[in-house]
């Protein structure tokens, strides 16, 4: 069986980084994708969501973004770039592909990496994982919401404020994308946000500086195994001019977490009595929103034990080594921690490709 010197798994925007800088540096590999077309994640964003709306989409190496005007579906857009972009350099990407599980064989010669994905097998020397998190959305789990009687949906299913009009919508959630729904439902029904902590507001420009500020503190937490928290979970939120009207409304008065769910809405607070249903404070909503956020979709990775004790996978300390796995310096993971933004992938596509030439290179010494 042909041994390939990398397979890069994903071709959302890290993906397709690393797979630049790769081919750039003369290494053998494939990119295997899950989806049945180019796009990453951003083709299965809600209609409703146009260029105007997204917070930025860094270029690819070596290829600009195209202008947009701003009414451009951006699950339309971005794919049709990212599609360009593939044929553009040639790169060496197979669809669709679901990987299922990534093992490590001993006694193959040089200690191989096996990728399974149904029935078709890739030995390879190094892997690339950008996987990102879209097929790991997160619910977290409350009393009651078996019994909850009206729409549930996670931000992967959001269908567009119209779905929602005349409908009173709870939105559960404390990032950005949490704040960007209420900015578009708002003006159309009526909301409530509920979040488990207290919002933290930003009022100073979000520079360069202060985006490797952040970047920098999510790299800790994953150089110390822990696992990654989002960007904006240190950066703070910031209202847009599209959501202005949305806060003269009231969308942004918080609300903390509720206790439980009942048939026809929320109860915050316990009933002295103890009678079911009732409590210090009832809301009736008939949809709820979960804006909470994903997990990072490396369980493929699981026979590879990557995970250290403190529940994260443990990345290098170095900028040389920020995407390596401590546990096996075979694997990298882009978009990943630090490098879950657009702007973070591009620069770990090319840490990736780098640390992938030196292991070679040091096999090749050895």
């Amino acid at each position: 069986m042909e041994v390939l010197e990398s397979v890069v798994i994903g071709a959302g925007q890290a993906g397709l980084s690393a797979s630049y800088h790769l081919a750039r540096r003369g290494v053998r590999h494939v990119v295997l994708d899950a989806d049945d077309a180019p796009g990453g994640a951003w083709q299965h964003r809600w209609d409703a969501l146009t260029m105007s709306d997204v917070h930025g989409v860094a270029d690819l190496p070596d290829a600009p973004v195209p202008p947009a005007e701003g009414h451009e579906r951006a699950n339309v857009f971005v794919p049709a770039y990212f599609a360009a972009y593939e044929r553009a350099h040639d790169l060496p990407v197979e669809r669709p592909v679901a990987v299922d599980r990534v093992e490590s064989v001993p006694g193959t010669g040089d200690d191989l990496l096996v990728v399974h994905a149904g029935d078709r097998t890739w030995r390879t020397r190094t892997l690339v994982n950008a996987t990102g998190t879209w097929r790991r959305p997160f619910v977290p789990r409350y009393p009651g919401q078996e019994v909850f009687a009206g729409e549930q949906l996670h931000t992967v299913d959001y269908p567009g404020p119209e779905h929602f009009r005349g409908r009173r919508v709870m939105v559960v959630g404390g990032g950005a994308s949490a704040v960007q729904f209420l900015g578009a439902l708002r003006p159309v029904t009526d909301t409530l946000w509920v979040t488990r902590r207290e919002p933290v507001w930003r009022t100073e420009p979000f520079d360069p500086e202060a985006g490797r500020e952040a970047v920098a503190m999510v790299e800790e937490r994953v150089r110390a195994g822990l696992p990654p928290r989002s960007v904006v979970s240190v950066t703070g939120l910031m209202l847009r001019e599209q959501e202005a009207e949305a806060e003269r409304l009231g969308a942004y008065e918080r609300l903390p977490m509720f206790d439980r769910l009942v048939p026809d809405g929320a109860v915050w607070g316990d009933d002295p009595a103890g009678v079911p249903g009732r409590g210090r404070r009832t809301e009736q909503v008939d949809a709820i929103l979960w804006a909470t956020g994903f997990r990072p979709d490396v369980d493929h990775l699981a026979p590879l034990h990557l995970r250290s004790p403190r529940g994260g996978i443990q990345l290098g300390a170095t900028l040389a080594t920020s995407t390596t796995a401590t546990a096996d310096p075979r694997v990298q993971l882009v978009g990943y921690g630090p490098s879950a933004s657009t702007i973070g992938a591009n620069r770990a596509g090319r840490a990736a490709a780098n640390a992938v030439a030196r292991t070679l290179s040091s096999r090749v010494d050895a």
